[in-house]
């Protein structure tokens, strides 16, 4: 169901299995868990952190409102499971500074044209410029820029499509790359693995490395930093909060909310210049 009607992507109907077999390890067979049994996880699960506990929750909830709508079974015991408060972790950022630093280290390092130190470079250029999640760019087809424009095609979450656009710094990393990247294959940035692709966990690891001869500590990068370093730069720039929405694939605008908190002393600055009310403070309004 989750795949065939909500269009759900790999990883997470993974991640729903996952959830959904501990809590029938911890329980037994979850199609006829009982109110109480599934109250108990409560205990079960009492050392998650509450991002955790939320997610295991939601899969139990859905999976018994798929038993209802299937008549594989008449009653929910899903309101006696623990209910988690949990708030919105707010992202970590890299400053300008630290983002100018890493892209100093890789430029220098593929100043030789080394076909690793390439790859590196536009993996950044596209992890920055683009805001890419780190699946989308690692499963890159081959073909996905289109010669005449300056756009991407991306498959993103649940099988979603979007184009976004690819600055001429990526443009001109990429074509340096795929004189270099090896022969075969259908993805931009290939491996010799089963996936055929660079895994999100090497891409973890090249730009972790990256930062650490770049002098950056290591625990403040990975891909969905630099993605929150995207977001957060642009929405300082001044883009349209629903035109970040567009750029990240967000299915709910709530989600790209989060970045406003970022930008706060540009918000109240705003209010003071344009507000009606601001002329009659005595500071003049903006232009």
């Amino acid at each position: 169901m989750l795949a065939a009607e909500r269009g759900a992507a790999a990883n997470t109907l993974s991640a729903y299995r996952r959830d959904l077999e501990a809590a029938q390890a911890a329980i037994g067979p979850l199609a006829a868990a009982s109110r109480e049994a599934l109250a108990g996880l409560g205990t079960v699960w009492a050392e998650l952190a509450p991002s955790s506990l939320a997610r295991k929750c939601s899969a139990l909830r859905q999976f018994f409102g798929f038993l209802i709508d299937e008549r594989l079974r008449e009653d929910d015991p899903s309101p006696a499971l623990p209910r988690p408060r949990a708030r919105r972790p707010l992202p970590r950022l890299l400053s300008h500074d630290q983002i100018a630093a890493l892209f100093t280290q890789a430029e220098t390092e593929a100043g030789g044209d080394r076909p690793e130190a390439v790859r590196t470079l536009a993996l950044l250029e596209l992890l920055y410029g683009s805001g890419l999640r780190a699946s989308e760019l690692v499963t890159l087809p081959r073909d996905c820029a289109p010669r005449d424009a300056p756009f991407l095609m991306i498959t993103g979450k649940g099988g979603q499509q979007r184009l976004v656009p690819v600055s001429a710094r990526a443009k001109l990393a990429l074509s340096r790359w795929l004189p270099l990247r090896p022969a075969g294959g259908r993805h931009m940035f290939p491996s010799t693995g089963a996936a055929g692709h660079l895994t999100r966990v090497r891409l973890f690891q090249l730009l972790r490395e990256l930062a650490l001869r770049a002098g950056i500590a290591p625990e403040k990068i990975s891909p969905h930093v630099l993605r929150h370093a995207f977001a957060t730069h642009l929405l300082e720039g001044g883009a349209d909060l629903r035109v970040l929405q567009t750029l990240l694939g967000h299915a709910d605008i709530a989600t790209t909310e989060i970045y406003t908190h970022v930008d706060s002393a540009r918000l109240v600055a705003l209010v003071n210049a344009r507000h009606p009310l601001a002329a009659k403070s005595g500071e003049p309004s903006a232009k």
